[in-house]
């Protein structure tokens, strides 16, 4: 498909908005299943997480992090912090979770970024997505066990419905409907970063994202685009 085929609105009453976007997909990858070591893009970065502690994600990077999430009802702490942050810890106690190939791709993006990441089966989310935020009483489930996040206030990442735009993603867990499984052949992803992250900076994270997710996934082909809303003071 298309660079056109793949869509990222943002809704027009999230201004000003907070974050600039990488849109990233893949198509044709191979099945994918839990791997039983750290793949070869993520060993190192582990390595170094581990030897250079909390600073790997820079301080500053972490708190213009949780500025972007910061709204309303919203705190971005505990159990509501990013999920780089929760990567972060992870890989310093040395429980990094290895999920799948293309999950553990945004994983470690996400981990070596600082900034938080979705990646969704493409053949469920679909490829024209909506950031927008949380309604209140909004929630979905997050994980097999049947546990619910409240959204309100929560950047989201929506997929079009009959029903119309229903939440399947957020910077904190993604929803159980959208997620990847071993029949996942399409993936598309967004990662959040602050809105004063440069440009190019986005770009590059962005294209690393699509070149890991083409080589380890097996992807028949994958791109991405950067989507960087005018900001209004």
């Amino acid at each position: 498909m298309t660079n056109e085929s793949y869509h990222l609105e943002i809704d027009a009453a999230l201004v000003p908005c907070p974050a600039i976007f990488g849109l990233i997909w893949a198509e044709g990858i191979r099945a994918s299943t839990m791997p039983p070591a750290p793949p070869a893009f993520l060993e190192p970065l582990l390595h170094a997480a581990l030897n250079t502690g909390e600073q790997y994600v820079p301080l500053e990077v972490r708190q213009r992090v949780r500025k972007m999430l910061r709204y309303g009802k919203y705190k971005p702490s505990g159990r509501s912090k990013p999920a780089s942050e929760f990567l972060l810890r992870a890989a310093l106690s040395e429980s990094f979770p290895l999920v799948n190939s293309p999950v553990d791709v945004n994983n470690a993006v996400s981990l070596e970024s600082g900034f938080p990441g979705s990646i969704f089966d493409a053949d469920i989310s679909g490829r024209h997505l909506l950031i927008r935020r949380g309604f209140p009483d909004e929630e979905y489930v997050f994980n097999p066990s049947g546990q619910t996040i409240d959204l309100q206030d929560l950047l989201l990442v929506c997929r079009k419905t009959d029903a119309g735009w229903e939440a399947c993603g957020n910077p904190v867990k993604d929803a159980m409907i959208t997620k990847i499984s071993a029949d996942t052949v399409n993936v598309i992803a967004v990662l959040y970063a602050p809105n004063d992250e440069p440009i190019s900076s986005v770009e590059g994270w962005a294209q690393r994202y699509a070149t890991i997710l083409a080589e380890y996934c097996g992807a028949a082909d994958s791109g991405y685009k950067v989507i960087a809303p005018e900001i209004v003071n």
